[in-house]
């Protein structure tokens, strides 16, 4: 069942649940995006492991 299918109703148990899901994968993805960026911004600074 999807939003596009006119079976599809909004209602408070549906908005409930998309409102949770995207703020969910939100948080993971600002958290994931920071971890890149870190590691990135580490790497070029040369603070990396320094495994030889």
């Amino acid at each position: 069942m999807f939003p596009f299918n006119f079976e599809w109703i909004w209602d408070a148990g549906h908005i409930v649940f998309h409102g949770g899901l995207w703020y969910a994968l939100t948080i993971l993805g600002l958290g994931i995006t920071y971890c890149i960026i870190k590691a990135a911004l580490d790497a070029a600074k040369g603070k990396g492991s320094q495994h030889h």
